[in-house]
């Protein structure tokens, strides 16, 4: 049995993101779209994690000029759905790491005497975790 994510519960990504490391904020609340509510809070099903989207701050090595990404989930761990179905959907479980990407949206900076370079890598990738508060109900 593993702790259902309720909307509010939050997503939380690592630090590191690949070579990349990130600055800021690294927590996004889920929205549940779940019909069941669970303290007056909508369940989280699978599907659900495809809504977050985090802009942060990134460096990367000698790119020392912060850059911008937005980060997004981009797989869920084999432990993090349910076996049961609610509305022909899994419910989504704390379980261990979901994968996730940052996509660069504008590519930190290395300063050199002729100017600053870009960033040439286009995305990150990562891992994360869900937080919840949901301490009454479980599903397999």
């Amino acid at each position: 049995m593993d702790t259902v994510i309720l909307e509010g519960d939050m997503a939380q990504f690592q630090p590191a993101m690949g070579a990349a490391t990130l600055i800021g904020m690294l927590m996004v609340p889920l929205s549940g779209t779940g019909t069941l509510m669970i303290t007056g809070k909508k369940v989280c099903l699978e599907g659900d994690e495809k809504n977050v989207q985090l802009p942060i701050n990134y460096i990367q090595g000698p790119y020392v000029i912060p850059g911008m990404g937005v980060l997004k989930i981009t797989a869920l761990g084999g432990d993090q759905l349910s076996t049961k179905l609610l509305n022909g959907k899994k419910l989504m479980l704390k379980g261990s790491n979901f994968q996730a990407e940052m996509q660069v949206t504008a590519p930190a900076q290395q300063p050199t005497p002729n100017g600053p370079v870009p960033d040439a890598t286009p995305k990150y990738a990562g891992q994360g975790q869900f937080t919840s508060l949901n301490l009454k109900f479980n599903a397999a």
